[in-house]
């Protein structure tokens, strides 16, 4: 059943016929989320970029097979989460030794972040940083299928149907890889539970929230 209510299947559509000031509001939407969800499991700036890149190659050279029979992000997501777990798979079978090795452990234990910047105080930028930081040795600890279900319920604009089909997974199986995610989570996150500091609406403790 095509998707005729989707905003952005309706952008593609007008790439389909050429139109590439729609392709570039597409690119311009999503060219953050998917650099993320790429840094997030890759941990290298470079290749995330680069794979960044190639998906919306992808979606270009698509464009005139182009049918909307999904919502236009869980397409997009679905070339991200193919490219992404190829990638790692490629390094499982390559190991290489990585060019930021000589990074100081402050730097590996805070990972860089690409969203937008907002402002906060010294105080609240240490604890955005060190949720961060803690957050994502948990996500390292995942096995990849549970850690890109998790990341991709950080992307606000995702149901659990649109993750089912990203991951190429059944609904039940979705939602019982990200509840075992998560209760992995919770409990490598214990004593920031605990705190109730996490608890406050700040955009520190935002991260925490969306993973859990």
């Amino acid at each position: 059943m095509l998707n005729t209510t989707d905003p952005d299947a309706a952008l593609m559509l007008r790439a389909k016929d050429g139109d590439m000031a729609a392709f570039e509001e597409l690119v311009e939407k999503y060219k953050q989320p998917v650099l993320n969800l790429m840094f997030r499991m890759l941990h290298d700036l470079s290749e995330a970029e680069d794979l960044a890149q190639t998906v919306f190659i992808r979606v270009f050279q698509s464009a005139s097979r182009y049918e909307p029979s999904a919502k236009f992000s869980t397409w997009i997501y679905t070339i991200a989460r193919h490219l992404c777990l190829n990638e790692i798979r490629r390094r499982s079978r390559h190991p290489a030794i990585s060019l930021d090795s000589s990074q100081d452990d402050d730097e590996e234990a805070a990972p860089r972040q690409f969203e937008d910047q907002r402002s906060s105080t010294a105080p609240q930028a240490m604890l955005h940083r060190e949720l961060e930081a803690k957050i994502q040795q948990a996500l390292d600890q995942l096995p990849e299928k549970q850690r890109l279900a998790v990341l991709l319920c950080r992307q606000d604009e995702l149901s659990y149907e649109q993750i089912a089909a990203i991951l190429g997974l059944s609904l039940s199986a979705t939602k019982s890889l990200i509840h075992r995610a998560r209760e992995t989570l919770k409990f490598k996150l214990k004593p920031y539970l605990q705190s109730g500091a996490w608890q406050e609406e700040s955009p520190e403790t935002t991260p925490l929230k969306r993973c859990l």
